[in-house]
């Protein structure tokens, strides 16, 4: 027989074993997870299971079958739908000069893992997450791809028990400082977005060294991107990581460009 108790702090499953002595087994942590992240994000009336879903990685539950908990990855799903359209509609409405193809742009490079990691580690969200052993051993709680994926994953959440209204205000007043920057042609990490974008289309991203020229002390290099083995841009800096940064900036432009087509 299985029956539930509970005490203030902690939930717990009383089994009888074999020998007839009754054994307790803790089923879930003192506190559900997310409360303080939802009061840092001015979140009213506290949240409910699902934030606690959206801050469980997969890892975690792997490891900890026996509390039967959801992963995050569905959240996840749905709040990269949300994101995509709060952002969406935001640059249309805030830019109405700007063609498709910069809008499409301007959100690529607000809209990214590097982004919105740096976010969720503005929120302290990595302190909140539960991962498995094996995931926090390995400085799980500031990788970057369980940050993005588990901020995307509150935005979910957010969106299902407060409504679009106020995932709408916690996008934005997280993000505009992000889009400000845009706007001004400060598009940051052009490599992170081309591969984003890429993956969504399904195609491999690759860098290589075209021309590397001029003394040590002053060297230019020409790199080259290429998507599915074919040449898409050239970049031209003094490093080649800068080199880089520059193909993959004319590879975005291009691809902006031919949208608007």
């Amino acid at each position: 027989m299985i029956e539930k108790s509970r005490n203030s702090a902690t939930n717990y499953l009383k089994t009888e074993g074999r020998s007839g002595r009754k054994k307790y087994v803790v089923t879930s942590l003192k506190q559900e997870p997310g409360l303080k992240l939802a009061k840092r994000l001015g979140l009213e009336p506290p949240p409910n299971r699902l934030f606690s879903t959206a801050l469980t990685h997969p890892s975690y539950v792997f490891e900890n079958p026996q509390f039967g908990k959801e992963t995050n990855q569905r959240l996840e799903f749905l709040g990269d739908a949300i994101l995509d359209f709060v952002i969406a509609e935001y640059l249309y409405l805030s830019y109405p000069d700007r063609p498709e193809g910069e809008l499409t742009k301007m959100r690529a490079a607000v809209v990214n893992e590097t982004t919105l990691a740096q976010k969720a580690h503005e929120i302290e969200l990595g302190q909140e997450l539960l991962l498995g052993k094996g995931e926090q051993v390995s400085g799980g709680r500031e990788r970057p791809s369980i940050l993005a994926d588990a901020w995307e994953a509150v935005i979910g959440a957010i969106y299902l028990q407060y409504g679009l209204k106020e995932a709408r205000r916690v996008i934005l007043e997280l993000l505009k400082p992000s889009i400000n920057e845009v706007a001004e042609g400060n598009y940051g990490d052009y490599k992170t977005a081309l591969q984003e974008k890429a993956q969504r289309e399904e195609k491999e991203v690759n860098y290589q060294i075209l021309v590397e020229e001029g003394p040590d002390h002053n060297k230019s290099f020409t790199a080259g991107v290429f998507l599915q083995g074919d040449l898409m841009g050239k970049g031209v800096g003094r490093t080649k990581k800068e080199a880089e940064q520059h193909a993959a900036r004319q590879v975005l432009e291009h691809w902006g460009s031919e949208n608007d087509g």
